[in-house]
C-alpha cells in the first residue's frame, strides 16, 4: 500500500537484433534467451510482447554487407528498414524505435567515418547519421535513437527529419553513453566490435558525472525528446542527477553485460534470478528512469503479470 516506486511492463523497451535470411532464431551465446531474428520471426515476437504488455522495441540490424561508408545503415532496403516495415504491417500497435549508429554497418566497426589515423570524423558522420534517421522515418519508425555520441548529432538529425516532413518523429538521445566494459556481449550480438582502437575518443569516461550533465544539456538544447543514460547499473547516480537537473523523460539502458552477469549467476544457482531482475529494474525507476531498455523485458513482464 505504501510502495513508493512501481515497476510495470509498460515501462520496458525490448531490444531486437534483426538479420537477413529466413527461419533464423540464433541464440547469442553470451546472452542466453536473446536471439538474432530473421524478418519472418518478427510477427511472433511482436505478438508475444503484446501479450506480455511490453509496448515498444528498439531495433538493431545485422547487415549482409559492410563497407567503409556504412551504406547499409541508410539503404532503403536495409535490414532495419525492412524490419520496420514488417513490424508496422504485422503489429501496427507496437511502438518501433530504431538505433541510429554506424558501428554495425562499417567495415572498421566504428560509429562513423574515420580518417587515416583511425579517428572518427565528426561532421562527416553527422550526414551519415541524418541519412540513416530519415531512412528509418521513411520506413515507418515511430522514434529514432542516435547512439553514436558525435557532437551535434541531435540537431543534425532533427533538422534532417524536419526537412523531409517528419516533424512528429521524436528523438531519444543516448545522451550520457559511457565507454564501458559492460557492452561486451552486445558486440557479439550486433557484430559491432571495432576492428582497431576503441571508442574512448567519442564515448564518455566512466569517472565523469559532471560531463554527463553537460552532454545531456546539449542534447536537450538541440531538440532531444527523451534523454538516456547508458549503462544503467553502475550509473544510477547519473540517472538521478540527469532526472533531477532537467526533469526530462529519462531512459536507462540495462545493457548486455549487466544482463549476462545475472544470467550466468542464475545458471550457477548463486542468485534468485526473478528477485534480482525485478529488484534491479525497480532500482532504475527509483533512480529516476521513466523508461528502461532491457533484455530482461519479457521475463520481467511475465513475472509482473504473475504477481511478484
Amino acid at each position: 500500500m505504501v510502495r513508493e516506486t512501481r515497476l510495470d511492463a509498460s515501462d520496458l523497451i525490448y531490444p531486437l537484433f534483426v538479420k537477413f535470411g529466413t527461419g533464423a532464431r540464433d541464440e547469442i551465446s553470451s546472452m542466453p534467451g536473446v536471439f538474432q531474428l530473421s524478418l519472418d520471426q518478427l510477427e511472433a515476437e511482436a505478438k508475444e510482447l503484446a501479450d506480455l504488455g511490453v509496448p515498444a522495441v528498439i531495433l538493431f540490424g545485422l547487415p549482409d554487407h559492410k563497407d567503409e561508408a556504412g551504406t547499409g545503415a541508410f539503404a532503403s532496403d536495409g535490414i532495419v528498414q525492412q524490419a520496420i516495415r514488417e513490424l508496422k504491417a504485422k503489429a501496427p500497435d507496437l511502438y518501433v524505435i530504431t538505433d541510429v549508429c554506424m558501428c554495425e554497418y562499417t567495415s572498421h566497426g566504428h560509429c562513423g567515418a574515420v580518417d587515416e589515423g583511425g579517428c572518427v570524423i565528426n561532421d562527416v558522420t553527422l550526414e551519415m547519421l541524418s541519412q540513416t534517421a530519415v531512412s528509418h522515418a521513411e520506413a515507418g519508425a515511430d522514434m529514432v535513437a542516435p547512439s553514436d555520441m558525435m557532437d551535434g548529432r541531435v540537431a543534425a538529425i532533427r533538422a534532417a527529419l524536419d526537412a523531409e516532413g517528419y516533424t512528429d518523429v521524436p528523438i531519444m538521445a543516448y545522451s550520457a553513453k559511457y565507454a564501458s566494459a559492460y557492452y561486451g556481449p552486445f558486440r557479439e550480438a550486433a557484430d559491432s566490435a571495432p576492428a582497431f582502437g576503441d571508442r574512448k575518443q567519442y564515448q564518455m569516461d566512466p569517472a565523469n558525472a559532471d560531463e554527463a550533465i553537460r552532454e545531456t544539456e546539449l542534447d536537450i538544447d538541440e531538440g532531444a525528446d527523451i534523454v538516456m543514460v547508458k549503462p544503467a547499473l553502475a550509473y544510477m547516480d547519473v540517472i538521478r542527477r540527469v532526472k533531477d537537473t532537467f526533469g526530462m523523460p529519462t531512459a536507462a539502458y540495462n545493457v548486455s553485460g549487466e544482463y549476462a552477469m545475472v544470467k550466468a549467476a542464475a545458471a550457477n544457482g548463486w542468485i534468485d534470478e526473478k528477485r534480482v531482475v525485478l529488484e534491479t529494474l525497480t532500482a532504475f525507476k527509483r533512480a529516476g528512469a521513466d523508461l528502461i531498455l532491457t533484455y530482461h523485458a519479457k521475463d520481467a513482464a511475465r513475472w509482473l503479470k504473475e504477481g511478484n
